[in-house]
């Protein structure tokens, strides 16, 4: 690690996935980070998560390897089918074929577990629950005060906003902006794989509909539990929500012409959540001097390729090193490197997955699976 008179004090806004991984990675190369959360408490939510081999490259560096692979469950291939006949239409191999070709495998597990890992990596005394950001001021010294709903402020040499969609970082920075919203929603849940029935689920299986989708993949090693989500329209609904409760039969009857092993998997889940899938188009500014944005606060995106964590990921790992030896006069040329390296990369993933075609015929993914954000170019 290059010599540095000192650790940056660095503010990180939003304890999910990205804000988690930028905090880890930050400390790695010996900055000092607050992660500040406006929930309360983290919950386990029902959803599961694809981890890509180049989200893994991260997690490795990031000494997590051990548990992901103990606690997930590792998929021969992701099979995309024909929503009536089953036909297979293109069998994205993963596995030990694909874990020797790009260095790291290929993971399914509950979003819960990803997450708890990656709080097993930040200290306590560095998080901050229940800090709602309402303000953003320039203060002394090139820093930044952060003021909170609760009236308590703070101060850092640098912000990162990994707040999500709803972004209050990135409104602050460039003002309101609605998401895109395609008229379209997403029902998933998690339960236990007994209530299958005698259903048999492969490894990971995309069926893929005239109009809809839904994907389903077991999420613990030992198949115990199971996953799935759909895509499907439905242009009235317009609220953001990770725990809204959606209707079993309206979701059954959505998909009642589909193959008797679909059917036979929605009839067998006891309960569903339902959100409104959004993106964004790609953002020509991430950030304004101290202040960057990170992960789904810069480029969210649809879950059509099962990206959207991983670019978070790769994005915490890249402004660790932008950042690594920086001292505070260096902090926003650094992460302006840190949006030079990332805009192109996550611009593409983003429009790519929008077009929905990921893997209904033949794809290659090496331009994805193949990235190691630790060894990835910078940008000059």
């Amino acid at each position: 690690m290059p010599a540095m008179n000192r650790p940056l004090d660095i503010a990180i806004i939003g304890a999910g996935m990205g804000g988690l991984s930028a905090a880890a990675s930050l400390r790695k190369v010996g900055h000092d980070v607050t992660v500040y959360e406006q929930a309360k408490q983290f919950t386990r939510l029902g959803a599961g998560i694809q981890i890509g081999c180049n989200a893994m490259h991260v997690l490795r560096g990031l000494g997590l390897e051990g548990r992901l692979r103990a606690e997930t469950f590792y998929p021969r291939s992701w099979n995309n089918r024909d929503w009536r006949t089953g036909e297979v239409l293109f069998d994205m191999l993963f596995g030990a074929s694909a874990e020797a070709k790009y260095g790291a495998p290929y993971l399914l597990a509950h979003r819960g577990d990803l997450h708890a890992a990656l709080a097993s990596l930040v200290p306590e005394t560095v998080l901050r629950l229940d800090h709602r950001l309402v303000g953003l001021e320039p203060a002394s010294g090139g820093r930044v005060r952060l003021d909170f709903a609760d009236g308590q402020r703070a101060e850092a040499d640098a912000v990162i906003g990994a707040d999500g969609v709803n972004s209050v970082v990135r409104r602050h920075l460039f003002g309101e902006s609605e998401p895109r919203f395609a008229g379209r929603i997403a029902y998933r849940t998690v339960f236990p794989a007994r209530l299958l029935n005698g259903v048999a689920l492969d490894d990971c299986e995309k069926w893929w509909g005239e109009d809809r989708h839904i994907v389903m993949y077991p999420v613990k090693p030992d198949r115990s539990e199971v996953y799935f989500v759909t895509s499907q329209p439905e242009p009235q609904f317009s609220a953001e929500s990770w725990s809204m409760e959606g209707d079993v039969e309206v979701l059954r009857a959505a998909f009642e012409g589909f193959h008797p092993k679909v059917r036979g998997v929605l009839a067998a889940c006891p309960s569903v959540h339902k959100r409104v899938l959004l993106d964004r188009d790609p953002l020509p500014q991430w950030g304004d001097g101290n202040v960057v944005l990170l992960g789904d606060a810069c480029h969210p995106m649809t879950p059509y390729m099962a990206q959207g964590a991983a670019m978070a990921i790769e994005d915490a790992a890249i402004l660790s090193r932008c950042l690594d030896g920086v001292d505070r006069d260096g902090v926003a040329p650094a992460l302006a490197r840190y949006v030079a390296t990332r805009q192109d990369r996550t611009a593409r993933i983003q429009l790519t997955s929008r077009e929905n075609r990921w893997g209904k015929g033949a794809t290659n993914p090496d331009w994805v699976y193949g990235y190691n954000a630790w060894i990835a170019p910078l940008a000059n």
